[in-house]
């Protein structure tokens, strides 16, 4: 531990907090260094991203993606409803078990606020977050209004029709939420019992460059995934953060969306390979470094133009991060759930589900065309990769995915 006898008492306590509450970057200004979110509860949609996402991968789903704060303020809604160990597995899930529950949802707010301040500048967002139940079940009122009001969670009741009805009214709403006729198919049968709460989010995101990139659709490559397709390319060459682990062989670059308030970062391998290496080391300590040691280079950079979408059902993940008695009925405590009528099932989650896509397009919100930048570094995302969409000005990580094949015409070589 690094020794402190020479700092002043007060910074001996701003040392202390940050070992015990890691923060992340916000988007620097073009004359400064990157800068750490100081806010405690910064890192509570980091944490559970980057947990979740290592829990996805090693189950072996392929081409996740997910928004670690929706799920994160939906989760957070569901705990601060529940009592004894199932609300301390929500914090800890959350990483949040020494944030007091006012304190922790209107930081959640608070980020969630920003997110939606930002859509239509830095980007073009569609989200909802919706908890489901059957319909003669009869939820706390006061416990409703401050989800919708707060964490943006409406409450809706499903009919008393049967498992199919109640994937097609889900399906319906994901639809809804995310903005398209089209999402990707649940895997197994959902079926809402009564006492069951499900959770669900849907989203939608479409970033809008400070500059856009050329759009060539002529231009197309093969994208070197799990599975070879034929993607077109987009191309802009400019200044941009970057950073190369030469020892992890993996590029890291962050390309700023229109007005500052949000970036992609992409993680990027050296070389063609499945992402099982780079998932596997991937943690905070070392994507927070990364992060802190970019710097401003002269980049060209080709990305596929591809559309990442996923549905998941979280159950099983959410359980290996320790969340389990939330599930069975028997022992989950959501008292403060509970509306007064008499008779009613004991309450438990019935599921988490998450509905997402990402549009990686050409579109810009200034400027089109290259700037001058010399002699840049290439920057060449024809083979699987990582993206990761944080909030510059909370903190916030807003969307976590890989991009393990892009959506084409099949070629017949795989790795």
């Amino acid at each position: 531990m690094l020794s402190v006898h020479s700092f002043l008492p007060v910074c001996v306590l701003v040392l202390l907090a940050l070992h015990f509450w890691p923060v992340f970057p916000q988007e620097p200004t073009a004359s400064s260094p990157p800068q750490w979110a100081a806010d405690k509860v910064g890192d509570i949609s980091w944490t559970l991203g980057l947990q979740l996402y290592r829990a996805l991968r090693t189950d072996g789903v392929q081409n996740p993606l997910f928004s670690p704060l929706l799920l994160a303020s939906s989760l957070g809604a569901m705990g601060g409803g529940a009592g004894k160990a199932t609300a301390r597995q929500f914090q800890e899930v959350l990483n949040a078990s020494a944030l007091p529950l006012r304190g922790q949802w209107e930081a959640l707010s608070k980020m969630l606020k920003s997110a939606h301040g930002a859509n239509g500048t830095a980007f073009i967002l569609r989200s909802s977050s919706a908890v489901f139940t059957k319909q003669a079940q009869v939820l706390d009122t006061q416990f409703l209004k401050e989800l919708q009001t707060q964490l943006l969670l409406e409450h809706v009741a499903l009919g008393p029709g049967d498992s199919q009805a109640d994937l097609d009214a889900l399906l319906t709403w994901a639809k809804g939420g995310i903005g398209s006729a089209k999402v990707e198919p649940l895997i197994g049968e959902i079926e809402v019992k009564s006492g069951a709460l499900v959770l669900t989010n849907a989203l939608h995101f479409r970033g809008l460059w400070d500059r856009g990139f050329e759009d060539d659709n002529e231009d197309t490559r093969t994208f070197l995934g799990t599975k070879y397709t034929k993607v077109p390319m987009i191309h802009r060459a400019g200044v941009y953060r970057h950073y190369e682990d030469i020892a992890n062989m993996v590029q890291i670059l962050e390309l700023g969306l229109w007005g500052g308030k949000a970036s992609l970062v992409l993680l990027l391998p050296f070389h063609v390979e499945p992402l099982n290496r780079l998932d596997r080391i991937l943690n905070l300590k070392l994507l927070g470094g990364w992060l802190k040691q970019m710097t401003n280079e002269s980049m060209s950079v080709s990305l596929p133009r591809t559309t990442l979408t996923s549905t998941l059902d979280l159950q099983k993940h959410l359980s290996a991060l320790g969340l389990k008695d939330a599930w069975d009925k028997e022992v989950a405590d959501f008292s403060g759930v509970t509306g007064l009528a008499a008779g009613q099932e004991k309450l438990h989650l019935g599921g988490v589900l998450h509905w997402a896509s990402l549009e990686l397009s050409p579109e810009g919100g200034g400027e089109t065309g290259d700037e001058n930048v010399g002699k840049p570094k290439l920057f060449y995302a024809d083979h699987s990769f990582i993206i990761l969409v944080k909030d510059t000005e909370t903190g916030a990580l807003l969307l976590v995915g890989a991009l393990d094949q892009a959506q084409g015409p099949a070629l017949h070589d795989e790795l």
